[in-house]
């Protein structure tokens, strides 16, 4: 499985994003291979608009099968849920702390988005 997290960083000590769109990047975490891979995302991070709907189109040519994040907006919620990506929100401080809640069963993937619209 091939997992993003909104990252601060490039190592799974770094920060987890509270932002899906506006974060400066994605770590990849591929729990098969144990490999990580950093996606960046700062093209994103000075949009006007659009920044959501723009770094979920950049996760979905990652095969990517789930995102965890703090929040998600609606435009790129419904984005990821066409690509098959599911969102899982999160508020643990770090990406290895918010790997370990997922494969303790502890996150729920989102139904929808919980960010509102242009939330910054």
């Amino acid at each position: 499985m091939r997992i993003a997290f909104t990252a601060s960083g490039d190592s799974l000590a770094a920060p987890l994003d509270p932002r899906f769109g506006r974060a400066p990047g994605f770590l990849v975490y591929d729990d098969e291979t144990g490999t990580l891979e950093s996606v960046n995302n700062e093209q994103n991070l000075n949009a006007t608009q659009g920044a959501g709907i723009q770094a979920a189109l950049l996760i979905s040519k990652q095969n990517i099968d789930c995102v965890i994040t703090g929040h998600c907006g609606p435009k790129a919620f419904q984005t990821l849920e066409a690509a098959g990506v599911k969102v899982y929100p999160c508020q643990a401080k770090t990406i290895e702390e918010a790997y370990a809640l997922f494969k303790a069963g502890e996150l729920t993937a989102s139904q929808s988005a919980n960010a509102e619209a242009h939330w910054v």
